[in-house]
């Protein structure tokens, strides 16, 4: 399988890899067949063939995985192919943040309903996607950061996966990236010259390329310096957060039983990472 040299140094960066293995560490160590939604290059799918029998890689384009136990697959998570309950264990990294959000509960609806035994669920958690955007030079959409359309904490995450319990979730990656109006308007006026214009994902309106911007003026150099500084000194005193929350979801037959788990988490999900769900790490 061809990996360009950017994902290449992604997948090896050492905070990636420990994101990764955080991950797995929520997932089963066996299982007869698992199912990696959006699985983009088929990089977890084939760490999911280590522990389970069959592994469906699938994703909007057809996965360049080859693998005896890894089967590529070219559907929509939104109307998954299969029968309800057809895969012991689902996994779905990196992937709604990027999912249109009218799309996003048929989404998610879609893994709880072909969910047997678990789904585990990893996002950004808390991100402030006004920081780094991207202006399209093609249709002059302002972009998010990375393709990144939607934002989770506990609470927006757990309500989504209605059907499911919450039984662990992790805490992975520290970050004080945020932001503020002013910045966002100084950077927008001045083009959005640090947007994250190395991304894959294409502009979200019209679907061209991510490109930087011109030279800019006078003005918006000065603006951006304004901004920048601004920044610099708000983050500096901004307090941590975690970069990734990952969940792991369990299927209970008892409704009640996730009703409870539910209202346990839902009431206390505000108050601080971790609160209400039956186990929790941070690192």
């Amino acid at each position: 399988m061809h990996q360009s040299r950017d994902l290449l140094a992604y997948r090896t960066h050492p905070r990636e890899r420990e994101r990764v293995s955080r991950l797995f560490d929520l997932i089963p160590p066996r299982g007869p067949n698992a199912l990696d939604v959006g699985a983009r290059d088929g990089h977890l799918s084939l760490l999911l063939a280590e522990r389970f029998e069959q592994v469906v890689a699938l994703d909007l384009t057809l996965p360049p995985v080859s693998h005896p136990r890894v089967q590529p697959v070219q559907a929509d998570a939104s109307a998954l192919p299969y029968a309800d309950g057809a895969f012991h264990t689902v996994i779905c990294a990196e992937v709604l943040e990027h999912i249109p959000p009218k799309l996003l509960p048929q989404v998610c609806r879609e893994i709880v309903r072909v969910t047997s035994h678990c789904a585990v669920i990893g996002v950004p958690y808390r991100q402030d996607l006004r920081a780094g955007c991207a202006t399209c030079q093609h249709c002059g959409a302002v972009n998010p950061p990375w393709g990144h359309v939607n934002s989770f904490d506990e609470r927006a995450l757990i309500g989504l996966m209605q059907g499911l319990a919450p039984v662990r979730q992790d805490f992975v990656g520290r970050t004080r990236e945020v932001t503020n109006a002013l910045t966002v308007a100084l950077l927008r006026f001045a083009g959005n010259p640090y947007g994250s214009y190395g991304q894959e994902e294409g502009c979200i309106e019209c679907g061209v390329k991510l490109q930087p911007p011109p030279e800019r003026t006078l003005m918006q150099k000065v603006a951006t310096r304004v901004a920048v500084t601004g920044q610099r000194l708000q983050t500096a005193f901004a307090p941590w957060r975690p970069s990734w929350l990952h969940v792991r979801f369990d299927k209970v037959r008892d409704r009640a039983t996730v009703s409870a788990v539910e209202r346990s988490v839902g009431g206390s999900a505000g108050a601080r990472p971790g609160t209400g769900l039956l186990h929790t790490h941070h690192g």
